[in-house]
């Protein structure tokens, strides 16, 4: 299982917001490019963007930034934020993203997921956000029916990489991550899962280690991090079966 640090990103700053609420955002630096190396330098093997901005207007509004922290870190990093159409995302993997998340795109248009996922094979990741079960679009202000279990295994023969799991409502609240819902999601379409939303200390990853085995391979941290409530080095030293030195 590996640590992934998040980098949310806003008007050129890297911020955090409370359960996906815009109004609720606390800013953390106005550097990302500087924080992407800090994670880096602290044991970081890969690390999640997100474009906020992009998210809202449905294109990419932070490239040049996103492609410095690519070139500034030299690690893998995955995108998601206004990722609904495939010149967005030969754009992306152009500048050496590694892995594009498609989130809204995958209720909306479907075969656009399905086209990705079969131009760009092991590159494509299916974001799957979430309240109380329900699948969330649009930057997370729309709710839908759909259940996130249904809509992994609608797209589970069109093989992305893996499912990112945000549970809203404790996204950037430190309340701990849904652990049940993120076994259920892992066990319902045999695609690789990464755990993200509520991560509060160290207890968090050692609960989701056991569900390595049931295909949760990541877990994605980003408040705990900030707020130093979770050290990076201690999670990486967890997953690996030793103490941080």
């Amino acid at each position: 299982m590996i640590i992934i640090p998040a980098i949310d990103l806003k008007e050129g700053r890297c911020v955090r917001l409370a359960q996906g609420d815009f109004g609720r955002m606390t800013v953390y630096d106005d550097d990302p490019v500087g924080v992407a190396c800090a994670w880096k330098a602290r044991g970081a093997e890969r690390l999640h963007l997100v474009d906020l901005d992009g998210s809202l207007a449905g294109v990419p509004c932070h490239e040049a930034v996103i492609r410095d922290i690519v070139a500034g870190t030299g690690l893998p990093v995955q995108v998601g934020g206004g990722i609904r159409d495939m010149k967005t995302i030969g754009s992306y993997l152009w500048i050496g993203v590694r892995w594009v998340i498609i989130g809204t795109a995958a209720l909306r248009d479907p075969g656009f997921v399905r086209e990705a996922c079969r131009e760009f094979p092991g590159q494509v990741i299916l974001g799957i956000d979430a309240v109380g079960g329900r699948v969330a679009v649009q930057g997370w202000t729309q709710t839908t029916e759909e259940t996130a279990v249904a809509l992994a295994k609608r797209f589970a023969e069109d093989r992305p990489d893996a499912l990112v799991y945000t549970d809203i409502a404790r996204d950037g609240m430190q309340v701990g991550v849904n652990i049940e819902g993120t076994e259920e999601l892992a066990g319902s379409a045999g695609i690789p899962v990464i755990a993200s939303g509520g991560v509060a200390g160290i207890r968090d990853i050692e609960m989701l280690m056991p569900l390595e085995k049931r295909g949760v391979v990541g877990v994605i941290a980003g408040k705990a991090l900030y707020t130093g409530a979770l050290s990076l080095e201690e999670a990486i030293a967890c997953t690996k079966g030793r103490r941080a030195s």
